[in-house]
């Protein structure tokens, strides 16, 4: 058999992995294109396994997510292998016939190496966040923080929101630890801070991938959730979610406090205004003065936080 018939007729290119172990993927939907990167041997397995873009969720079988540049590069990588088989077949078919006697004629053929079909060499992007998937355990790379998984096509809102909670608490153990006071205070404020911005990230990402079950999807994506009170009433207009039903009403008052503590340490640097006291009838607070802020106003911040998420998520997948 010549060189060629044993290529048959598939040629089976390898794309290697990058120095990470990650392999580059492009969503073929044209108005997306996004790369992200995931680990093979990680997550779902299997004949058939589907591939979900991090960024759009369009879903297709992994064989229609390879990069442009990858691509290139199997194809150079297949005609390399193809005119190496032709070459060593034509090889195969040199002859040098040497004259005979004082009139004979030599005939003989040979073959020279054609110019080398190049290699489209190509280098996996570097990308922002790495995430292993909490429900399938594949680890991926992307732009930004909030996807898809790009096996199960898991959102991981709630798995960003719970890591960024988990810095929080890390947060209040330093300020818990700090000898100095004034800085225990501002990794208190801080801690606050984060608390709530990790929160109104989840809450807009996850309405941005909802929009399309609301009343006006381009009001959903829109949505801000540092104020409670007024995200309440937008999430009963657009989705007929009730914010607070997840949780007791004395938490709801309590997170409610605390998210208009942070709009006072951000805004008003921590002094008590008439806007305070009407939002949250805190008894304690005095119109001029500074706010109080303890590490336990924070935690329970973040641990009812993480209530109101399980509950915003369990509404949506009921939608």
């Amino acid at each position: 058999m010549n060189h060629l018939q044993r290529l048959g007729n598939r040629v089976s290119v390898s794309i290697p992995a990058d120095d990470d172990g990650f392999t580059g993927r492009e969503c073929p939907q044209a108005d997306c294109e996004g790369y992200f990167k995931i680990e093979f041997g990680t997550g779902l397995e299997g004949e058939g396994t589907l591939c979900h873009c991090p960024y759009c969720d369009h879903t297709a079988s992994h064989d229609h997510f390879y990069t442009k540049a990858q691509i290139e590069y199997a194809k150079s990588v297949a005609m390399r292998k193809i005119t190496d088989a032709i070459h060593k077949d034509l090889k195969k078919l040199e002859f040098d016939y040497k004259p005979k006697g004082p009139f004979g004629i030599g005939i003989s053929m040979k073959v020279s190496r054609p110019r080398l079909t190049p290699i489209h060499k190509f280098r996996e992007k570097k990308l922002e966040t790495e995430i292993v998937c909490d429900s399938c355990t594949l680890r991926y790379a992307v732009y930004g923080v909030f996807a898809f998984c790009p096996d199960c096509g898991q959102h991981n809102s709630s798995q960003i929101l719970a890591k960024n909670l988990e810095v929080v608490e890390k947060m209040l153990d330093m300020a818990a630890k700090a000898a100095d006071k004034d800085m225990s205070e501002r990794l208190i404020e801080n801690a606050l801070e984060d608390c709530v911005s990790a929160f109104d990230g989840f809450g807009r990402e996850i309405c941005r991938v909802h929009a399309e079950k609301a009343t006006n999807s381009i009001s959903a994506e829109k949505i801000s959730f540092q104020d409670l009170q007024g995200t309440q009433k937008r999430m009963s207009s657009l989705f007929g979610i009730d914010l607070s039903d997840g949780i007791t009403a004395q938490e709801w008052e309590e997170v409610i406090r605390g998210f208009q503590k942070r709009h006072l340490l951000s805004h008003n640097m921590g002094v008590v205004d008439e806007a305070y006291i009407r939002k949250t009838n805190d008894i304690n607070a005095i119109v001029g003065r500074k706010i109080i802020l303890t590490s336990s106003d924070v935690h329970e911040a973040a641990r009812i936080v993480g209530k109101l998420a399980k509950h915003i998520i369990a509404e949506f997948q009921a939608l």
